[in-house]
């Protein structure tokens, strides 16, 4: 299988009609338990010049022991990042859709609060559905695009940024919470998980509205 390399190709080509991008990418919408996540990656013109990290690539195409490098070294190249979350609670209440919008728009708020201008702003959304404008406290301009995580540089970094930091929350869960073996799965329904789940039952981090026993694994 050819791995796509991600390039600048689309930020370049946006940057000359916005002063800046925040690209963003979810990590955790399938899970049975644990956050959902969102990564932001700012990027401006000047840094869109730069090379593209060693490494970077849509998290889903790099290995688990490579992450950690590759999203600091993701980090180190933009601008900023932040992860916005939403929890496990959020989503029974709200729908993943709705909890999905609160984590964005929290990343968003994250890099804001780091300085990222938002009036002339575009957001690059991975993906096919606005799903933080209708949860955002103001307007955004938002670019939906599918692929994002494996074509443009940036979004690739929002993944991997992500990746990390949510598959490092699941691994500090699973210290209080070793029967659903979350610093294996990282929350998702691989049979070890889900045959915890029929023994003991769901924990306070499970997503309680999901029909969670008779998901099919996805290991």
């Amino acid at each position: 299988m050819t791995v796509v390399a991600p390039r600048l190709t689309l930020e370049r080509r946006l940057l000359a009609e916005c002063e800046l991008i925040i690209s963003l990418d979810e990590v955790g919408r399938g899970a049975l338990a644990g956050p959902v996540a969102v990564g932001a990656a700012v990027m401006d013109a000047a840094g869109a010049r730069r090379r593209v990290p060693e490494g970077l690539r849509d998290s889903k195409l790099v290995t688990e022991k490579r992450r950690p490098e590759v999203a600091a070294r993701a980090a180190a190249w933009v601008q900023a990042s932040a992860v916005g979350w939403a929890s496990a609670e959020e989503i029974d209440e709200f729908g993943i859709m709705r909890a999905l919008g609160l984590a964005a728009s929290r990343a968003v708020l994250a890099v804001a609060d780091q300085g990222a201008a938002l009036d002339g702003a575009l957001i690059l959304l991975d993906g096919n559905h606005d799903y933080v404008s209708k949860v955002h406290p103001t307007p955004l301009h938002v670019r939906p695009v599918i692929k994002a995580d494996r074509d443009c540089a940036s979004v690739s970094a929002a993944s991997v940024i992500a990746k990390v930091a949510r598959d490092g929350y699941m691994a500090e869960l699973h210290e209080t919470h070793p029967a659903y073996q979350w610093n294996r799965n990282k929350g998702y329904a691989s049979t070890e998980h889900r045959d915890a789940i029929r023994t003991i039952g769901l924990s306070p981090h499970h997503r309680a509205s999901w029909a969670i026993a008779d998901v099919p694994t996805l290991f």
